[in-house]
């Protein structure tokens, strides 16, 4: 029998100590720390396998199995890998089990078993009428024992495996409820050798916390293969599929979906939809051109510069970096003279994207002198570029994806970088005008 040790763990953090402690160490959290009981030595039933040489191992042509989501297949690098494993995270309500359930669908004639321990098979096989219809490839289980689940398995022996959620599943040796540190890092190690025995493609839907990380240890994000972020306003129709971590592809990859009454569906281009809305001759407005992995996606930046009515003026963002957008209001007051220092700044990137590369840094600063000036940019313009301290535009990576982006999006005018432009650099359909310096860059858009 294996030995049993009793220890308290954070419920935030994943923090443990030998005693109860008020407050965590780890994360600050109070009240957090709850008594486990976990078993020691290597579990019952371990194998143990034998070193093999690197040249004899087998490596299937193509292992990726193509889901028909193709937004999902781009974020995981061309489809899913047999015998991987999946975090699918998000918050309450954002759409994780509307993604597997058309997951589960699009997958029809593989067969796929769906764990469900959130809810019942009924309610499953409502949500899948709603979302385009159930199909008898996907086999529907209510359990959260781990054994009972990898039991069944074991006799269905699926291509896909969906568990919803890793919260509410536990191994029965433990002490612990489930939903408690050691039981999701126990119950999704588990579930990993299933998967890897099994050559099942597992997907593991999981909470977040208030903070916006996993909830659980830590441990978990490393134990699986890939993790991926549902993001978006459970209020707003789009959502946006992230990679932040993949062993099979890039991190740097998006999904945009759309959630309507049928579902979840894919958005192909979203440029398009992300610029749809945009005003004509609206101050504090511009347009950046970003990378997300291989794909170029151009976004609204909007700016609101208003005269402050307290003592310290207000920073406020959405979908950008509060402290970049600081860093160039000084650099706008430094080097252009415009007085931010009196007027409260608010920040807004349009459709619930996510800017976190510094190439949008020229777009910010144009929409907030708009905004400050009360004078609509040039409308035709798409802004590309890096600002420095010294108020320089830097150049940028793959700024020929950029701009032919733009081009075919109807845009006629492009400020870029001039240490980008080489000898011959064009882009059909685009006048794009080098800038050394952020103010050409005011002078040409106002």
């Amino acid at each position: 029998m294996p030995r049993r040790r009793t220890r308290f763990v954070c419920q935030e953090c994943g923090f443990h100590s030998q005693k109860w402690l008020g407050r965590c160490p780890g994360c600050g959290a109070w009240e957090s720390f709850l008594e486990e009981v976990e078993a020691e030595g290597r579990p019952t039933g371990a194998a143990v396998a034998a070193p093999r040489a690197m040249d004899s191992v087998d490596v299937e042509d193509d292992p990726r199995i193509a889901s028909r989501l193709h937004e999902l297949d781009r974020v995981m690098g061309g489809g899913i890998v047999r015998g991987s494993t999946t975090l699918v995270a998000g918050d309450p309500g954002i759409g994780k089990s509307t993604l597997m359930s058309e997951l589960g669908r699009l997958l029809d004639p593989l067969p796929v078993l769906y764990v469900t321990g959130e809810e019942s098979v009924r309610q499953v096989r409502m949500r899948a009428d709603r979302v385009g219809g159930a199909t008898g490839n996907v086999l529907l289980f209510a359990e959260t024992n781990v054994e009972a689940i990898a039991e069944a398995a074991s006799d269905a022996r699926p291509d896909v495996l969906i568990v919803d959620s890793i919260q509410t599943v536990f191994r029965p040796e433990l002490e612990s409820a489930p939903g408690s540190v050691s039981q999701i890092r126990e119950s999704a190690a588990s579930l990993l050798r299933l998967a890897r025995r099994l050559e099942a493609a597992t997907f593991l839907v999981g909470h977040v916390t208030r903070t916006g990380s996993i909830a659980g240890p830590r441990v978990l994000e490393h134990l699986v293969d890939t993790v991926l972020y549902f993001e978006g306003d459970r209020h707003h129709g789009y959502r946006i599929l992230r990679a932040v971590k993949n062993r099979f592809g890039s991190t740097n990859e998006i999904g945009v979906f759309e959630m309507g009454p049928g579902g979840l569906k894919e958005v192909a281009n979203p440029s398009e939809v992300f610029l749809a809305e945009r005003r004509a001759d609206c101050s504090g407005s511009s347009v950046a051109s970003i990378m997300e992995g291989t794909r170029p996606v151009l976004v609204e930046v909007q700016a609101l510069v208003t005269e402050s009515s307290y003592g310290t003026p207000q920073r406020t963002t959405s979908g950008f970096d509060l402290r970049r957008l600081q860093l160039l209001l000084a650099v706008l007051e430094k080097r252009e003279g415009l007085g931010f220092s009196g007027h409260d700044v608010f920040l807004n990137v349009a459709g619930g994207m996510r800017i976190d590369e510094p190439a949008a840094d020229l777009a910010v600063a144009v929409a907030l002198a708009s905004s400050l000036r009360d004078v609509p940019a040039d409308r035709c313009g798409v802004v590309v570029g890096e600002v420095g301290l010294g108020g320089e535009v830097r150049s940028v990576s793959r700024l020929d994806t950029r701009l032919r982006e733009a081009a075919k999006l109807g845009f006629s005018r492009s400020v870029a970088p001039a240490a980008n432009l080489s000898a011959g650099f064009a882009v059909e359909g685009l006048d794009i005008l080098g800038v050394d310096h952020l103010g050409e860059a005011l002078d040409v858009l106002f």
